[in-house]
């Protein structure tokens, strides 16, 4: 009989535990190499390494803050997956 347990994934949601697993190795997969690096570097620089002055509107960085986000799930989905969590 196939599990029914949960368990909540780095973007909060609830999976089945291998589901969650084969998003991580994929997520691994999907950026390793040369390219993928450059990928995960580009993002990181318009998102989590980007630093906004005190002008920000509120709307701008609200919308920074969710693309920082994204970049951190994908991140750590990448390093579950190269640990094989």
């Amino acid at each position: 009989m196939a599990s029914t347990q949960q368990v909540l994934g780095a973007d909060g949601v609830p999976r089945k535990p291998e589901e969650e697993k084969e998003l991580n190795q994929i997520m691994a997969a999907t950026f390793k190499g040369r390219a993928g690096r450059k990928v995960i570097e580009y993002l990181r620089s318009i998102t989590i390494e980007y630093v906004a002055g005190p002008n920000i509107s509120d709307t701008e960085l609200r919308h920074r803050e969710g693309m920082r986000y994204l970049v951190g799930i994908i991140e750590t989905r990448i390093s579950k997956g190269q640990n094989n969590d």
